[in-house]
């Protein structure tokens, strides 16, 4: 008999909550296996069991306060379990960490040095590598296992396959639970292997799910907008059906694929089987088009969002062409009248929406949150991109913008006030010692702040592409958890939507944002005399707490003395 204890839960953490038993007792469990999460006001943790065997008692139930050291329930050592339980841990299925792995058919192990078929490929998994299905263990397969008799998950397929699992993937580190954005298939569908199946949507980024295999989606056991967890069974596909064989639905009817459509050119076809990211998808949706007639221009001949676009664009031309050739005189031809539509609609907030919504809330009702204003003339910055954009370009590979400037002049400005770059946390003051700069960049799917790693080291020609690669990553919803957080301060450029002027909100637990803005030509007194200036407004938003506003103002005007004179950098003045 083993026990299963309450971790150490990290400095000044004294209690945490039972979350989720992933277990229950009498089911099978591995060593270092994950049994059950814990919260508390900091972070998740999990639990492991100590040894293979059977989960015995679980002493401290979900939702149970527990400190650290304290029992939470009893593992069964292999070979010390009752003997009415063996069958029920054999025949259990669970444990499995894999995002998509076949059961066993019941005839025995596969042969040595056999892989199970297919990978999953997600956008972002926030693991820092896209999980892949593992070969198979001989141990995982005894023979003389049954499968669970509420959820079959291998069966003969008339075209000789096997049922395939789709599970929910890790989501990262802190996220426990996602929604069901959408399926790609229905049920009946022919799928190929790594064709994306399903999109899963947590709070911080978006996870797609491919098919392991080619046959046909068996079933959908997880419908859009239902809540699931990591590991939990969203799917089946039947590995290996041919084209005309039935695979049942969940209901138990058999339900045959679809007949083959009319051939399309091999472009167009390819385009429109390939899936459309949330961007190309909402155009094509909003525009009422049909994929299959859009030549895509992506990888692999994908629909991207320009190519919508521009389909859109096209079909307004080709309307307006007739109009233009009719004669002057003829009357105008009966509108048609417009489809009935609803006053207004009701839509769920996506939970990267709601993630958004409570961290900006928070941040309000938590900080003494206090925004100092100055204008930065950019007429140097400017001049030094005119001169040297060329020959940046030609020798970095990459364009010179504003943002590696102001991201410079940030770094410097936190080494001289430091308390800027700093955090609360309870009574303690927690004074960073690295400078970790996060850019807010707008997204289709909102706003997401992914952070420049180790800025101070880095040439401005490496920060122009660092920030170059986030942004795509950011616009194509590819970003990792790990790429967004752990920033010590923020930049936010509002002018590229043509902002003059804004107080940007505090990205907690930082306490200080930049807010840029558009450079607006003005007249200025310089010398006596009143010149035409390009100028813009700086704001900076910051935690009145532990920030004076001595300490606020001095950091906004060593910006901007920096960008004024860009030479500072240079020269380390």
């Amino acid at each position: 008999m083993a026990d299963i204890l309450t971790p150490t839960l990290g400095e000044s953490v004294s209690e945490a909550t039972v979350a989720r038993w992933s277990k229950q007792p009498g089911d099978a469990v591995k060593k270092d296996e994950v049994l059950v999460e814990l919260e508390t006001d900091k972070v998740g943790l999990e639990v492991a069991s100590p040894a293979d065997g059977v989960l015995g008692d679980i002493l401290a139930a979900e939702g149970a306060n527990v400190t650290p050291g304290a029992k939470l329930g009893t593992v069964t050592v292999a070979g010390a379990a009752p003997a009415d339980t063996a069958p029920q841990a054999a025949a259990s299925g669970k444990g499995d960490d894999t995002i998509l792995a076949p059961a066993p058919a019941g005839d025995g192990p596969p042969a040595p040095g056999d892989e199970m078929p297919g990978k999953a490929e997600t956008g972002a998994t926030g693991q820092g590598g896209d999980p892949a299905v593992m070969p198979a263990a001989a141990e995982d397969y005894p023979a003389e296992s049954a499968a669970p008799a509420a959820a079959p998950t291998v069966g003969a397929q008339p075209g000789g396959g096997a049922t395939l699992e789709l599970k929910a993937p890790s989501m990262g580190e802190s996220v426990s639970e996602g929604t069901i954005a959408r399926w790609t298939k229905a049920v009946g569908d022919a799928v190929k292997k790594d064709e994306v199946l399903v999109e899963i949507e947590t709070d911080k980024v978006a996870v797609e799910v491919a098919s392991p295999a080619d046959g046909v989606l068996a079933e959908i056991a997880a419908a859009e907008g239902a809540s699931v967890t990591p590991g939990a069974v969203i799917g089946r596909v039947a590995a290996g059906s041919g084209a005309g064989a039935p695979v049942a639905a969940p209901g138990g009817a058999a339900v045959a694929p679809p007949t083959a459509a009319p051939a399309q050119p091999a472009q167009t076809a390819l385009a429109g089987a390939m899936p459309l990211s949330p961007a190309a998808r909402r155009v094509v949706e909003d525009g009422r088009l049909d994929p299959l007639s859009i030549s895509g221009t992506g990888k692999d001949g994908r629909v991207t969002k320009g190519d919508a676009l521009a389909e859109i664009d096209r079909r307004a031309r080709d309307a307006a062409a007739p109009a233009a050739l009719a004669p002057a005189a003829q009357p105008a031809a009966p509108r048609p009248p417009r489809e009935d539509q609803p006053r207004e609609e009701r839509v769920r907030m996506s939970r990267l929406r709601q993630t958004i919504a409570r961290r900006l809330k928070e941040a309000q009702n938590t900080a003494a949150m206090l925004t100092t204003f100055n204008e930065v003339d950019m007429g140097a910055v400017m001049a030094v991109r005119a001169d040297y954009k060329d020959a940046f370009e030609k020798r970095h590979g990459v364009k010179l913008g504003f943002m590696s400037f102001f991201v410079k002049a940030a770094v410097a400005a936190l080494k001289e006030i430091p308390a800027v770059n700093a955090e609360i946390d309870g009574t303690d003051l927690v004074y960073k010692n690295r400078w970790d700069i996060g850019v807010a960049v707008g997204t289709d799917r909102g706003l997401v702040v992914p952070v420049v790693r180790d800025a101070d080291q880095l040439s401005m020609a490496e920060i122009e592409k660092t920030i170059g690669a986030l942004g795509k990553k950011a616009r194509d919803n590819t970003l990792s958890i790990e790429e967004m957080q752990g920033g010590t301060f923020t930049i936010s450029n509002g002018g590229v939507y043509g902002s003059l002027m804004s107080t940007p909100i505090l990205n907690a637990p930082q306490s200080g944002i930049l807010g840029m803005h558009k450079i607006q030509e003005r007249p200025m007194a310089m010398d006596g005399a009143i010149v035409v200036r390009p100028m813009m407004y700086l704001a900076l938003s910051y935690d009145h707490r532990i920030v004076d506003g001595k300490e606020a103002v001095t950091f906004l005007v060593r910006v901007k003395e920096i960008v004024e004179a860009p030479q500072r950098l240079l020269l380390e003045v």
